[in-house]
Parts: C-alpha cells; sequence; structure tokens
C-alpha cells in the first residue's frame, strides 16, 4: 500500500483513541480489602479474548484505600511484564487490576473494544521487542500511549473485527482437529507399545513361526548360559589385566576382579500377578539379569554455557529426555582435576535419566549424535545390556509397562525432584521372549513409531502454518487490505477531530477510580 492509507483512515497514536490506566494491589495485612465482590484481575488470567472473572475478590473499601480502580466493562487489558508479558483481554465485567496490567478504555465514538484487541495482539510480539527493562522487558504505559495505529472509521473497524472472526473461527476448527489427531497419535503410540509388550504384536508371527519359539525354560538357560559366557570373557581379561599389574611392578591398584552373576530366575505367578498378560512361550524376567555393567557419572562444578568444541562438558538432565539425546543441552565442565574420559559419552550408549522430574525419572535415550566431549553428570547412568537388544528395553521401559515399573521403584517427593538407584533399576521386571521375535517386535515398534513421528512432523507443521496464516490476516486487517472501504463511512480523521474538539473542555481528565455512581463510558460491544 505504501505510504498512501486507506480511504477513511488516519494515522493517530494509542493515547489519542482510549483513555489508559493501570491496576493496584490492596493491602494483604487488612483481610478485608480481599473480602467483596469487586473482581480483581491478575494478568495471568488474561488468557481468552474476554475475561468473565476472576479468582480473588477485592471490596468497596479497598479500592478506597488502594491505587486499585474499577474499569468499565469493555475495557481491554493487557501485562505489561513478568512471565505473562503481552497476555490482553477484553473485560466483560466491571473489573479491577493488579500493577502489572494497563488498561485502555476506548472512546466509545471512536474506537471498537474488539478492534483494539486484535490490533495489540497483531502489535504484541513488537510491543515485548520494544519493551525496555535490560534482561527483562517492560510494556510501559507510556509505551503504550506513544504506539502508532492507523484508525479506520468505525463502521470498517466492525466490519474487520466480523471478518477477523470468520477466519479465526475457520483457522481454530483446523488447529482443533489437528491437535486432536496428535493426541490420537499420543495414545496410538501407547497402544503400540503396549501390545508390543503383551505379545499381541506379533501374534500371528508366533502362529506362522512355531518351530522358532523357545518355553520359559528353554529361554532362562539360554540366558544363563549367556551370562555365563560374558561372565567367563570378564574373567579372561580381569586376569590378563592383573599379570600386565604384575610386569610393570604392581604398579597402581590392582584391577577389580567381575563379580559372578547371581542365577536368574522366572518370577513366580505371586509376583507378577498385578502385570499383563503375556504369551505362554514368554517369561518375566529382572532387568539386573540383562545388565553387564553401570557407570555412575559424577558431580562436576560448572558453567551453565554449552561447552565450545574445545572444551568439556556435561549432560544436563534435560540431555535425556523421552526423545533423541541432545548433546547441546549441557554444561562447561570447570574441574579440569576431575575429567576422566571414562565418563565420556559415547555413540550408541544406553543412558538413563536417574534423577529427575516425575515424568522424566528413569526416562532412557541410545545416543546417536555425538560430536562433543560431553560426561555423565551424577543424574545420568550409562547401561550396558548383555543378552538383549537394547533398542527392545528402549521401548519397553518408554511403554505404560515400563514406566508403571519405573515409577513403583522411584523415590521422592511427587512435586519435585525422583530418583531410581542401580539397585532398584536392577529389579524391573520385563517381559522376555525368544530372539528371534525380539527382533521382529523391534522392527515392528520402530516402523510403526516412525510412521506417527512423521505425522508428528506434518501437524506441527500445519499448526504453524495456521498460526502464520493468523498473522497474516491480522497484518492485512490493520493495513486496509482485509475488507473493502466503504466511502459512506464518515472517515476516522473526523472522527477524531469532533471527539478531541468535544474533550477539550474536560482535556485534564484521566481514568478515576469509580464507583457504583459512575463509570467512564467504554466502547458497547456485548461481550460474546
Amino acid at each position: 500500500m505504501g505510504n498512501h492509507l486507506p480511504t477513511g483512515w488516519t494515522a493517530t497514536t494509542l493515547e489519542n483513541v482510549a483513555n489508559w490506566g493501570s491496576g493496584g494491589t490492596p493491602s494483604r495485612k487488612n483481610p478485608n480489602f480481599f473480602i467483596g465482590n469487586i473482581p480483581w484481575i491478575k494478568t495471568g488470567e488474561l488468557v481468552n479474548k474476554y475475561v468473565r472473572d476472576s479468582d480473588e475478590k477485592i471490596s468497596d473499601e479497598a479500592i478506597k484505600k488502594s491505587s486499585a480502580k474499577v474499569f468499565p466493562a469493555g475495557s481491554v487489558g493487557i501485562a505489561m511484564y513478568g512471565a505473562t508479558i503481552g497476555k490482553l483481554s477484553i473485560f466483560a465485567v466491571d473489573a479491577s487490576t493488579n500493577q502489572a496490567c494497563a488498561v485502555a478504555v476506548p472512546l466509545e465514538e471512536l474506537l471498537s473494544n474488539e478492534f483494539l484487541y486484535y490490533y495489540l495482539l497483531s502489535e504484541r510480539r513488537a510491543l515485548i521487542d520494544s519493551g525496555k527493562g535490560g534482561a527483562q522487558p517492560n510494556i510501559s504505559q507510556g509505551l503504550l500511549k506513544g504506539w502508532p495505529i492507523l484508525l479506520p472509521p468505525l463502521n470498517e473497524q466492525k466490519r474487520i473485527v466480523a471478518k477477523i472472526e470468520e477466519l479465526f473461527s475457520e483457522l481454530d476448527n483446523g488447529t482443533a482437529a489437528l491437535k486432536t489427531a496428535r493426541e490420537q497419535l499420543k495414545v496410538y503410540r501407547q497402544v503400540v507399545l503396549k501390545h508390543a509388550f503383551e505379545g499381541k504384536l506379533t501374534a500371528k508371527w508366533r502362529e506362522e513361526n512355531a518351530d522358532k519359539l523357545e518355553s520359559p525354560e528353554q529361554l532362562l538357560a539360554r540366558i544363563q548360559q549367556e551370562r555365563e559366557t560374558r561372565y567367563q570373557q570378564k574373567l579372561d581379561a580381569w586376569n590378563a589385566a592383573v599379570k600386565t599389574w604384575q610386569v610393570y611392578g604392581k604398579d597402581g591398584k590392582k584391577p577389580g576382579k567381575p563379580n559372578a552373576p547371581n542365577q536368574a530366575e522366572i518370577l513366580s505367578k505371586s509376583e507378577v500377578q498385578e502385570l499383563s498378560e503375556i504369551p505362554k512361550s514368554w517369561a518375566f524376567l529382572r532387568l539386573g539379569d540383562f545388565i553387564d555393567n553401570i557407570d555412575a557419572g559424577k558431580s562436576f562444578k560448572c558453567d551453565e554455557r554449552e561447552p565450545s568444541d574445545n572444551e568439556i562438558g556435561v549432560a544436563k538432565v534435560s540431555a535425556v529426555t523421552w526423545g533423541e539425546y541432545d548433546e547441546s543441552e549441557s554444561k562447561t565442565c570447570l574441574d579440569p582435576a576431575k575429567v576422566n574420559p571414562l565418563y565420556y559419552v559415547q555413540k550408541g550408549d544406553f543412558i538413563l535419566s536417574r534423577a529427575n522430574t516425575i515424568e522424566l525419572v528413569g526416562a532412557c535415550v541410545i545416543a546417536r549424535d555425538v560430536t562433543k566431549k560431553i560426561m555423565l553428570s551424577d543424574k545420568t547412568l550409562r547401561i550396558r545390556f548383555g543378552g538383549i537388544d537394547e533398542q527392545y528395553v528402549l521401548q519397553y521401559l518408554r511403554s505404560h509397562h515400563g514406566r508403571n515399573e519405573i515409577m513403583r521403584r522411584s523415590t521422592g517427593n511427587q512435586d519435585s525432584m525422583r530418583n531410581i538407584g542401580q539397585d532398584r533399576i536392577k529389579s524391573i521386571v520385563v517381559p522376555v521372549c525368544s530372539d528371534s521375535e525380539m527382533s521382529v517386535i523391534v522392527r515392528e515398534v520402530y516402523q510403526k513409531l516412525d510412521f506417527t513421528s512423521r505425522m508428528f512432523e506434518e501437524i506441527e507443521a500445519q499448526l504453524l502454518k495456521s498460526e502464520t496464516l493468523r498473522q497474516s490476516i491480522l497484518k492485512k486487517a490493520f493495513s486496509g487490505q482485509l475488507v473493502p472501504q466503504d466511502p459512506s463511512d464518515e472517515p476516522a480523521s473526523e472522527l477524531l477531530a469532533k471527539i478531541h474538539s468535544e474533550k477539550a473542555a474536560a482535556q485534564g481528565q484521566a481514568i478515576q477510580p469509580t464507583s457504583k455512581q459512575g463509570h467512564i463510558k467504554a466502547s458497547k460491544e456485548t461481550p460474546k
């Protein structure tokens, strides 16, 4: 549109189209201030287009004896700072606010409150970016009052709002469908995992490959033999290390002898009576029956920044979630004397978060993208398995059954950090089948989960596209491109001049505390 304004529009500032004010907080030392029926809106409640109620109410006495004010229904509130900065709503009722909220009372003959709401919504990012206050942006009243606005005729404002809501409604319907599909994919993912570890995913395969199945007794004997073989290999390696230690004059600490494995046992029916049913050819064993070694990380003094290529890092707990290992989620180690290459995360490592929030304790990944020297922290464990496919273990621990096992064994406060120790990890019950069937399960699970991942990515792309379209609609709306101009509309410049001429006599009047006897007039659009 270049520098030409649409027909009937005028350039002005928000100060000229609305009266501005902010709220206040009555003293909590006086309990009577918070026993009333006047809504006291906090910025965290500016969520939807209209705010209709508040968690707290204040009294008439609080209004009289504090900086709190009552703003009329139809006012537009916007959060000026803090975690909610830029959040905004139209007040559907007469209400007061706290001091973190700036409130505009639009001049009703000049500005539609819904038009102002959508305009502030379109400018929210720019307002936040322009806010002063160092690390904490602050949308001050001065910034808001001086903020430019291209003002259309009042009738056109209403047509613009109607068109925005029509288009937004279509986008909302599409977004809701996408979010529903996303939730259904999450359910599908868990169903796949549930069926995988109940034997349902491979039921047909077992029918067609009866010759490849093992009885639980055969399964146990094979697993025990494999454990003995691995132990013997460790013992041979230890004997060789001891001889080397002796040849070099017994310099340093003598290599530690590996512990002999405990006898693996199939769990009894009474031990697994609360667990899911599994096929007759399967057996419940302990995860410890397949764990060859657990390496625990250490606690290091760190700088919170990500390490550069020539620095040593320490993995944060956020490096191990339900996705992939993320080495960028690391801190820079400031304890050079404690750096130990044995703690470095290597490609293919199975890493488990032993201490984390209730949602993430026991989260595990297999490290794939490893380019930096990142050490395990004291909250992460590296587990080396033998006799079982680690991909099978990974997906089992991510399934509903595996999560239940982890939660039953983790300790700590429900609302804070929880922990699961090495012995408890080893005690986790896991359903085990033949190697052949386990390979089929891993293949089937990954194929199905790969499908859900691709669908997730497509949904996220569509949701992002929807948000981009939303911003495009707002951009067109406030540049005169969304609806046609009507030459019969009274130009906004004439309205602005007339209203400010009428207000000239009351030039110094600002938004005042109001009572039941009087309110400042606001736009009359009925809250929807």
